[in-house]
């Protein structure tokens, strides 16, 4: 007979107590929230006005820092705002190596997040499907 564990169901489900986070993951947090502030403060150009930081993801050897964008105005605004994030790449990464004060610092790669967009289409096909089964239990 087996007795229940709640702690070890918890834990089995990944919602136990903490767990060490790997490095990289606090490093991609410590860039994320370094980057938005800079994106707030000290960048002047007007392609990166709406730009938000939505989630880095960095290697796990800190070479490279993959920073993913959103865009206020969604596929709009993206490229151009790709190209004032690849301007100020260099500004950004010496930033991150003055604050951070890592080893080494990582190579910064910028790439539109599509996530929202996908989440609204998905939001949008939801909504249809919820209207044609309404649809169907009123006949």
């Amino acid at each position: 007979m087996t007795i229940w564990d709640p702690k070890q169901t918890l834990d089995s489900i990944g919602l136990g107590g903490k767990k060490e986070r790997k490095r990289s993951a606090k490093v991609a947090d410590a860039i994320r929230v370094e980057l938005a502030t800079l994106l707030v403060s000290k960048v002047r150009d007007p392609k990166l006005q709406g730009v938000n930081i939505s989630r880095v993801e960095v290697t796990d050897d800190l070479r490279i820092a993959r920073i993913f964008f959103t865009v206020l105005d969604n596929r709009k605004g993206a490229k151009s705002a790709e190209k004032g994030l690849q301007r100020a790449k260099g500004f950004m990464r010496s930033h991150i190596a003055r604050t951070l004060n890592l080893r080494f610092t990582p190579a910064l790669q910028f790439r539109y997040d599509e996530t929202a967009e996908k989440v609204e289409e998905l939001d949008i096909l939801f909504q249809e499907i919820a209207n044609d089964r309404k649809a169907g239990d009123d006949s």
